[in-house]
């Protein structure tokens, strides 16, 4: 039994959910749409979203919580939106955008180009901070975790490129003896 499942969305004024066969979509300041799993059925009354299982067993349950979990993150998206933050920290790291390429310079022998995906909104400030924004959750984790890839954190002077809110343990470096 999914407790997480069983707890109704609240739907907020100005967000408009509907169902189409298999297909949720929710609409607000953007739209956003979902395939159900075959597991689940889902009902709109009275301002509340409800994921039902359509059977009684354990992956039933397990992808009512995930149901309502991502849908609850559609209607969250379309009405705030989500944003990560990455920092770059190095003498000469630097990130501009151009166009809706992000380029980044991060001590290779040439710039690091990423192409910025449709859905999110880029920004980056002169201290080395990018903001990624955008009303689909998964797309701007997923576009944060990709810019992180292009130059991780190294353990002993803690320079690339990490989330904002990371904390990184640096490791000591050789001792002389």
């Amino acid at each position: 039994m999914s407790r997480i499942g069983n707890k109704p969305i609240e739907i907020p004024s100005g967000v408009k959910v509907s169902i189409e066969g298999a297909t949720v979509t929710v609409e607000g300041k953007s739209k956003l749409s979902m395939p159900l799993p075959p597991l689940v059925s889902v009902e709109v009354n009275d301002g509340k979203v409800m994921v039902r299982e359509a059977k009684e067993d354990r992956k039933a349950s397990a992808m009512q919580g995930l149901t309502r979990s991502l849908i609850n993150n559609m209607v969250i998206g379309v009405t705030q939106g989500f944003r990560k933050e990455l920092a770059i920290v190095g003498v000469g790291y630097k990130a501009q955008l151009t166009g809706s390429k992000l380029v980044l310079n991060l001590g290779y022998s040439h710039p690091v180009e990423f192409e910025v995906p449709k859905d999110v909104k880029l920004t980056v400030t002169p201290d080395g901070k990018i903001s990624i924004e955008g009303s689909d959750k998964q797309l701007v984790g997923e576009t944060a975790a990709q810019i992180r890839r292009f130059r991780p954190p190294e353990p002993y002077k803690g320079k690339g490129i990490r989330y904002v809110d990371e904390r990184i343990v640096l490791k000591e470096g050789k001792s002389v003896g």
